[in-house]
């Protein structure tokens, strides 16, 4: 039969050439399995997110949320600001597009805080106190997971406000304050305690003073790179940091007409948009690659784009002479790097904001006996997120690590767990994983057009106008439809297909939820109901003793 792909929606089990088949004596069986969905391996904060999908898709939102949470303590943060790798490997994409997981998740920690759900406390209370030292995404993830294990906490922000960089560093228009607010609030309400304006310069000194058993660092990476830049008489020159930093706190600096912007990362992407935001008429952004090397993620690039920021690629700053800078032109080089090229231009700009990074300020913990560095400054850890000092964790942004909120809040949880363990006199041992299941192992029989629903977004025309949130949520029909397009990849959610493909009645019912099981008196090893499992939860094993 001709026709387009998928044409056949369902494809009946190939009796003819199918694994072994059967005979006389059953030479193979069919074992249920539980294997690693790829969305779950790839999310760096740990979430079992085919599992609250399951629950989402079922309609009961309050547990999809508490599953979650026992993982994350801000979906409704994470739903904003993670660059959902989850995504990037969803075997759904081999059929159309990826689930839109982030935007689920938004749901639920939206719904969460419009109707005032609570975070469950795990366990007893222990007796044992722990400093946690920041409040940006690493310092509360471990702060709210040490909580959750019936530890007393406390934490120590040098600053204003809770929230680090999510707070200073990520503009309102992707990060509404309000909903970052009300998810440090809710960890607040469980007993965490944030001290702020609490600057702490000796480590074992506060320790000592605050008899905790155990501290954990997150003091994250404030400090922007510098970069040596000839100028004669140089205009106005700030970092990104501190920009948008001022910008955060309602004190924005004066810019002028033009602005460039020099760096290609998320932070130049945000330090443009928000220029154009408070005023400047142009946005350049200077970036010595090309697109397809930049840093950021292309949909910063988009968005940037979409409200007037220009690009200026393949540039490299030589030098600065009040509102001139001298640019070289660059080429990328077979192994993608950006080399000179000789030729110069000339560029106007009224202010240079310097986005090439940052660095973490670690100086104070070098008076601590046993603590190692990198030369970036970078505190070393083991496997288990402690320093060389007992006693003594770190974690997010100030260790050596992929820099986003994300991979900070699972190095909070990874702390938090291993803390806990130190203060009982155990070790944590993370439990073995599943092998990770790929495309190439569904059998994927009920192929159907089902697109993403995508989120609305604000007319890039009104952006400019204030930080109004551009990216919007989905409404409860449109998230239900997304958690339905899960494929389960993996694990078994009781779709029926064993039990009715099965010829010899040898697969039992247990009841919801909890599955089914052989009855291998009856089971021949036909392997049908192995072949017409979509998520790949069944397995063909060869017979014992055969």
């Amino acid at each position: 039969m001709s026709g387009p792909k998928f044409s056949d929606i369902t494809h009946p089990a190939d009796l003819g050439g199918h694994g072994k088949g059967t005979g006389p004596v059953r030479r193979q069986r069919p074992i249920y399995v539980d294997l690693l969905p790829p969305c779950n391996h790839a999310c760096p904060a740990g979430e079992n997110i085919q599992a609250w999908l399951a629950e989402a898709q079922a309609g009961r939102y309050r547990h999809a949320w508490q599953i979650l949470m026992r993982d994350n303590p801000m979906p409704a943060v994470h739903g904003r600001v993670c660059y959902h790798p989850c995504e990037s490997h969803c075997n759904r994409n081999e059929v159309d597009e990826s689930v839109s997981i982030h935007a689920v998740e938004r749901f639920l920690g939206d719904l969460a805080l419009r109707d005032g759900w609570e975070a469950e406390i795990e366990a007893p209370p222990s007796g044992r106190r722990v400093l946690v030292i920041g409040a940006g995404p690493s310092g509360l993830s471990a702060a709210y997971h040490l909580a959750r294990l019936g530890h007393e906490v406390e934490i120590h922000e040098a600053g204003p406000k809770a929230g680090g960089m999510m707070h200073f560093g990520i503009p309102a228009y992707r990060l509404p304050r309000h909903e970052l607010e009300q998810e440090i609030q809710r960890i607040e309400r469980m007993g965490v305690k944030i001290g702020l304006n609490r600057r702490v310069d000796d480590v074992l000194e506060e320790k000592t003073a605050g008899r905790f058993d155990a501290v954990f660092l997150a003091i994250g990476a404030h400090l922007s790179k510098r970069v040596e830049i000839p100028s004669r008489d140089a205009g106005k020159i700030l970092d990104a940091v501190s920009f948008l930093r001022q910008a955060a706190s309602g004190d924005p600096p004066k810019l002028g007409r033009r602005v460039a912007i020099y760096g290609g990362g998320n932070t130049a992407m945000d330090a443009a948009r928000t220029a154009k935001r408070l005023g400047a008429e142009e946005a350049l952004i200077i970036y010595r690659r090309d697109r397809e090397h930049m840093p950021a993620h292309p949909f910063e690039a988009d968005e940037a784009l979409e409200e007037g920021v220009k690009i200026n690629w393949l540039r490299s700053i030589k030098q600065i002479d009040e509102t001139h800078i001298q640019v070289e032109v660059m080429r990328i080089d077979e192994q993608g790097y950006p080399q000179p090229t000789g030729k110069f231009e000339t560029l106007e700009a009224d202010a240079l904001i310097l986005a090439l990074g940052q660095d973490t300020d670690t100086a104070f913990l070098h008076k601590i006996p046993g603590m190692r560095f990198k030369d970036d400054g970078t505190v070393l850890v083991d496997a288990n997120m402690m320093t060389g000092k007992p006693g003594i964790f770190a974690g997010g942004d100030m260790v050596p690590s992929e820099r986003t909120v994300a991979v900070a809040v699972g190095h909070g949880k990874k702390a938090a767990r291993h803390i806990d363990a130190y203060l009982r006199g155990s070790a944590y041992v993370p439990p073995p994983k599943h092998p990770i299941v790929g495309f190439d192992k569904l059998h994927v029989w009920y192929l159907t057009e089902a697109d993403q629903r995508k989120q609305p977004q604000l007319d890039p025309a009104l952006r400019a106008y204030g930080f109004d949130e551009v990216v919007q949520g989905l409404s409860e029909s449109e998230a239900l439809f997304e958690a339905r397009r899960c494929f389960s990849c993996g694990n078994c959610f009781e779709c029926d297909g064993c039990y009715g493909a099965c010829p010899e009645q040898a697969i039992v019912k247990l009841g919801p939820g909890k599955r089914y099981r052989y009855d291998y008196d009856r089971c021949t090893g036909c392997a049908v109901c192995y072949e017409q499992c979509p998520c790949h939860a069944i397995e063909m094993i060869s017979e014992p003793g055969a």
